[in-house]
């Protein structure tokens, strides 16, 4: 099974391919750090518009990176929450309209349980966690 990531919550607009639950095919992050620098931190207004000029080459590279192709994606999963409302929102419209298109499933992730469930993915899927678990997400 291959799953199409896309997470775009904050300044960053990333997209992965996914393979067999923990094996990362490709991990694409374009950021804009330069874009907020001069203002002393993110505006979410900038941040959403670059996140819709960037969301689909991001998505693109990843599937390029991993060799696969549209047609090769089982589901596709995304960030819905929490961040910033207009990033999120350009993340979800991508992928739900990726998702219909190709009639596969939508997966919603909740981005502060994402932290905790990458310790599962690559380099980390060989020795991960063991349930139960205590884990401490500090923001």
């Amino acid at each position: 099974m291959h799953i199409l990531a896309i997470e775009t919550s904050c300044d960053e607009t990333s997209a992965a391919v996914v393979s067999s639950g923990n094996k990362i095919l490709s991990n694409v992050v374009a950021t804009q750090t330069e874009f907020h620098q001069k203002y002393g931190g993110i505006v979410p207004e900038i941040a959403s518009r670059k996140h819709i000029e960037l969301i689909s080459p991001v998505i693109q590279e990843a599937l390029d990176k991993a060799k696969t192709s549209f047609k090769k994606i089982d589901a596709v999963a995304c960030t819905y929450g929490p961040g910033l409302v207009g990033s999120l929102l350009i993340g979800l419209c991508a992928a739900k309209a990726f998702a219909w298109s190709c009639k596969i499933p939508l997966i919603g992730v909740n981005h502060l349980e994402g932290h905790i469930y990458a310790n599962f993915l690559g380099p980390h899927a060989a020795k991960p966690p063991r349930f139960p678990f205590i884990c401490l997400i500090v923001s």
